[in-house]
């Protein structure tokens, strides 16, 4: 296999607005890509329906943030039902391993009877989040992960919320296509540090949720989460 692509280089192409992708999950060369027009959902524009929120408030899911990366990655990587091959082939598989391995790259999962169901990953650098791939096993799995992310990200601090290429079914979660322009725009002015991390963000939900829960009032993360989405969606 050919070497990875490095750390710096990664994040100066994602700066630049620029992200790799393959042919083929065999294929050993990269080619990075430019798209004319950018799908991003908006900070605080993630659409939450009723039947989503109640899943999320229901806990259905167990989240968890990093604990399994690898293994999301590869997830997002198998072929899909429909027989359709990936972009993520294994030299971009192992040089996202070790962008996460470095701080930039992060996994949000939704686990349930210790099997890991759902997840999304991406590349995380100033206050910019790009999302790279999602996988689901369950019903609604990968929306569930897609909306704690969101939802954690604005609490981080996170600017901008990067999809890449405009689906019907991500303009069904709040995601507008805008030209290749004005995203480099966004991305420049998203320049500097988050508040906190990713799983700080997750974190700071547990302890919100412990604190606030007694024999009177029940709280958890999931509720808490619920509650944010429904309220700036």
């Amino acid at each position: 296999m050919l070497p990875i692509v490095p750390p710096p280089i990664l994040l100066s192409a994602y700066r630049q607005g620029l992200f790799p992708m393959a042919e083929a999950r065999s294929d050993q060369d990269i080619f990075w890509v430019e798209p004319r027009e950018r799908a991003i959902i908006p900070i605080g524009g993630f659409h939450c329906s009723r039947s989503l929120a109640r899943t999320i408030r229901r806990e259905v899911f167990t989240i968890r943030v990093d604990s399994d990366f690898a293994g999301t990655v590869l997830q997002c990587a198998a072929p899909r039902a429909t027989g359709e091959d990936t972009w993520i082939s294994g030299r971009i598989a192992a040089s996202y391993q070790r962008l996460h391995e470095v701080g930039h790259a992060h996994s949000i999962e939704c686990w349930q009877g210790g099997e890991m169901v759902g997840g999304v990953y991406g590349v995380a650098f100033d206050r910019v989040f790009c999302g790279e791939s999602m996988f689901r096993r369950r019903r609604d799995a990968s929306k569930v992960a897609l909306a704690w992310l969101l939802a954690l990200l604005e609490r981080a601090g996170c600017e901008l919320f990067d999809c890449q290429f405009m689906t019907g079914h991500l303009a069904s979660l709040g995601a507008i296509p805008i030209p290749q322009s004005e995203y480099l725009e966004r991305l420049g002015a998203a320049r500097g540090d988050q508040r906190i991390s990713l799983p700080q963000a997750l974190a700071e939900v547990e302890a919100e949720a412990a604190a606030q829960s007694s024999p009177a009032l029940s709280s958890s993360p999931g509720k808490l989460i619920a509650h944010f989405l429904t309220q700036t969606s």
